[in-house]
């Protein structure tokens, strides 16, 4: 399969917040201070142990007091607070010099280190510092020993709640944010992994998979876990939609966050992709999407596609991305009663995609190897349907069909009777929407004959419609064959619209049996027409008490169609309003 990338043209950039880590220094300054921090931080305690509070606008702490940073904050910037800073400050004196502070953030590496702010007195020999957390390695910070008082001091994430009003930003800014995350997904394969943060909760609000995996009866444990199957982006972009109900979709990532989606069950991400899709359906790329609807169990995208292939048929057939679908795919497009093209055009696309397959199964393209790929898939072609010139020109000579298909079938086109063949006859309408019928006698009797005289009935419609063929009767004699030639002509210019030289098989009951035109025949509003059949065959059934007027009314929208039958002028069998044969007209509106 080719990959959905290639389904547009263009594309919609999609990129996750960057990470950066933060380092700073601060220096040693005079101990006691009273002013507050640059955000309104509580002074320090007038204590020789106590540190001001630094730049990144954390809250002060007092002496003795255990302080976390919590995770450091990925994304650069002074909105997102830089970089957390941890300093070692000491009291100047003769022996001890002010040292310099010295800090650093954990962000590259995806884990925050965790410092402990302790205060030594200056009968202490050394001052240390260590502590973990469930995601992040430990951080162990060691001073030398010093008469004077040490203090290590590690200033907490940038206030970054103060900057956000609403509960929709703060979730907005912890998207792909270390601050806080207690879980990290470890996202894609090979070279292209990407270690993503996240955060329990709101992974478990926003999925029903995410909540069982965390809180279930079989949570994990894990604080890392491999989603080889799931592509960054697409990941990325169903965080996205759970921390902020955004939606970063585009051509190239559409289709594997539509799987993702399905994946951890976020059907509104899913609307979003699905309704995408539609938009973007194209004759180009209706097939390559028809396979990924399939894929995805997307039963209203596949139809959407099915009907764009309907009306475009020709172009359909002739994108690029037609050769990549499965078979499964092909041989769906191939029962449908409503393609928009000749058969012998849908033969030579099958011949296309059965060399295409051949090569993904490393196959020589070989007429032989050709029929073995397209299997069932060479059954759906309609030969039947094609003109005896069409079929000697190219199936007949493909070397895909036996000799003995190909003997059949031009057996089928010559002779009469025609002999049975083991391909569908039966035309392809290319029309949307519902068949339609309409029978014109209200009983049936026995033995009406015939002796190569047409029965012909005149009609005419008060709308717009197509009739695609009839229903005729069959025989009184059990199970038996016909042949026959229907026709619809044009009464005023004696013009033959339509036509269709067949058989048809019954089976001895008084149903009657389709007869069907190998193309739809365009029947206008207020015009006179004659259906005609030529039967060749024993004696059959046929209709009485026919009615003059018969109107069909469509069950959805009321819409009616109204059939006026009349005497058809000439020899016609014996076939009137009131008796005869063609009982019924098969038709769309």
């Amino acid at each position: 399969m080719r990959c959905c990338v290639c389904l547009f043209q263009q594309s919609l950039q999609c990129s996750p917040s960057k990470m950066a880590a933060g380092e700073s220094n601060s220096r040693s300054s005079c101990l006691n201070l009273s002013n507050s921090g640059p955000l309104g931080n509580a002074p320090p305690s007038n204590s020789a142990h106590s540190s001001p509070a630094s730049n990144g606008g954390a809250v002060g702490a007092a002496a003795g007091m255990n302080r976390s940073a919590g995770n450091s904050n990925p994304q650069s910037g002074p909105e997102n607070g830089g970089g957390a800073e941890s300093a070692v400050r000491s009291t100047p004196s003769a022996q001890n010099p002010p040292r310099q502070s010295v800090g650093q953030s954990g962000a590259t590496s995806g884990a925050a280190s965790n410092m402990t702010a302790t205060s030594s007195s200056s009968s202490s020999s050394s001052a240390s510092t260590a502590s973990s957390s469930a995601d992040a390695s430990a951080a162990v910070a060691s001073l030398p020993s010093s008469p004077a008082s040490v203090l290590v001091y590690r200033e907490p994430v940038y206030n970054w709640q103060a900057t956000k009003s609403t509960v929709k930003e703060r979730f907005a800014f912890l998207f792909n944010n270390e601050v806080l995350s207690d879980v990290h997904f470890l996202v894609g394969k090979g070279m292209g992994v990407q270690r993503i943060p996240a955060h329990r909760f709101a992974l478990a609000v926003g999925s029903a998979v995410f909540d069982a995996m965390f809180n279930g009866g079989m949570a994990t444990t894990s604080t890392e876990i491999e989603l080889p199957d799931v592509e960054p982006a697409a990941f990325l972009a169903l965080l996205k939609f759970l921390y902020s109900d955004e939606v970063q979709i585009g051509p190239e990532t559409v289709m594997t966050t539509l799987y993702t989606a399905k994946k951890y069950a976020v059907p509104a991400l899913e609307a979003h992709c699905v309704e995408f899709l539609k938009k973007n359906l194209r004759a180009d790329n209706a097939f390559m999407l028809l396979t990924q609807a399939r894929l995805f169990d997307e039963p209203q995208l596949a139809s959407l596609c099915l009907e764009n292939i309907d009306k475009n048929t020709a172009d359909a057939l002739a994108a690029e991305g037609f050769t990549d679908i499965d078979l499964d795919t092909l041989v769906a497009v191939l029962e449908r009663d409503t393609l928009g093209v000749r058969e012998v055009r849908l033969f030579g696309a099958a011949v296309r995609w059965a060399d295409a397959e051949a090569q993904r199964q490393q196959l020589q393209p070989t007429p032989e190897n050709k029929r073995r790929v397209l299997g069932k898939a060479l059954s759906l072609i309609r030969f039947p349907l094609m003109t005896i010139e069409e079929f000697a020109a190219g199936p007949a000579q493909s070397g895909i069909l036996t000799d003995r298909e190909v003997v059949s079938l031009f057996l089928h086109f010559t002779v009469n009777p025609k002999p049975h063949v083991e391909f569908i006859d039966r035309p392809r309408c290319c029309l949307r929407g519902k068949e339609c019928s309409i029978t014109r006698f209200s009983q049936v009797e026995s033995r009406w004959g015939y002796s190569g005289t047409s029965d012909r009935i005149r009609f005419s419609v008060n709308r717009r419609i197509f009739v695609v063929g009839f229903g005729l009767y069959g025989s009184i004699h059990g199970p038996t064959d016909y042949q026959v030639n229907i026709q619809i002509i044009h009464t005023d210019s004696n013009t033959v619209l339509g036509q269709n030289d067949t058989g048809f098989s019954c089976d001895g009951t008084a149903s009657t049996f389709r007869v069907m035109f190998k193309e739809p025949v365009e029947i206008l509003p207020s015009v006179n027409y004659i259906a005609c059949a030529t039967l060749k065959g024993p004696d059959s059934h046929y209709g009485t008490k026919g009615m003059r007027k018969v109107t069909h009314e469509a069950p959805a929208t009321g819409t009616k169609t109204c059939f006026t039958f009349c005497y058809a002028a000439g020899n016609n069998n014996g076939t009137s309003v009131e008796d005869g044969q063609i009982p019924e007209v098969i038709f769309y509106t």
